[in-house]
């Protein structure tokens, strides 16, 4: 699970605590491409290998050092706060929950408004990539200033997603549309925020984290991105949420 990049050796500006332990877990997905194999269920709760997929996420946060997980729900929430329930002894949770649907920059935007973190991991509730999310802290506080740090994965022969450019300092240049690509490195759905950028620009209440604020921000604020090599799925389609099955146990 080694990352491939080096921390950057100029640490003088570097104004941080030492760990991030406060996590937005994006957990309010609808699910729709599972529905032929997952009902009755929100996405995050769809059964891998007879545990919720949050099993998985949650045992991992708690390996990274996470104390604090803001669970940001919607679709079917009292569902997701009962399985958080068995979680209380070892995290402390706080919900964010939208009365109606606020997209991915919206219920981001209103999770920031339940810590006083100036930084926070941010995890999409329907992926798996196990980072040493410590270690992406340390890539984040080495450039000063920075607004948001993205976890990228290399992947060969893909077109489910963009492809993310960064240039050779890690500064992200460009976010490339979803076409067939043979190489690129991926946005993760994990991320480092500078909860300040909320404060310093307007945004609506419901709005894309991806186009509105990352790739409409991208020359205005500073975003850097970090490759790291770790497992990586997404379990948001039938084929691998039937692969996830099989990979996921092999984690605990």
């Amino acid at each position: 699970m080694g990352c491939s990049v080096t921390i950057h050796p100029n640490l003088k500006n570097m104004q941080s605590p030492n760990k991030v332990t406060t996590c937005i877990l994006l957990a309010g997905g609808f699910g729709t491409r599972l529905q032929s194999v997952v009902q009755e269920v929100p996405k995050v709760l769809a059964p891998i290998a007879n545990q919720p997929f949050l099993h998985y996420v949650f045992t991992y946060l708690q390996q990274q050092e996470i104390k604090t997980i803001i669970l940001a729900i919607g679709y079917k929430s009292e569902a997701v706060k009962a399985f958080a329930a068995n979680w209380v002894n070892v995290f402390e949770i706080i919900y964010s929950i939208e009365e109606t649907p606020l997209g991915t920059g919206g219920a981001i935007q209103l999770a920031c408004t339940k810590t006083k973190e100036e930084h926070v991991f941010i995890i999409n509730g329907d992926t798996f990539f196990p980072i040493d999310l410590q270690q992406l802290a340390k890539l984040h506080f080495s450039k000063s200033p920075n607004d948001l740090s993205i976890a990228l994965k290399k992947l060969t022969n893909f077109d489910r997603y963009g492809v993310v450019l960064t240039d050779e300092e890690h500064a992200i240049t460009a976010f490339q549309e979803k076409q067939p690509t043979q190489e690129g490195s991926i946005n993760g759905g994990i991320y480092l925020l500078n909860t300040n950028v909320f404060e310093e620009y307007q945004f609506p209440l419901q709005f894309s984290f991806e186009k509105d604020f990352m790739e409409t921000h991208l020359q205005l604020l500073y975003f850097y991105g970090f490759e790291f090599d770790s497992y990586f799925i997404d379990i948001g389609i039938p084929s691998d949420y039937l692969l996830a099955n099989e990979m996921l146990p092999r984690f605990l």
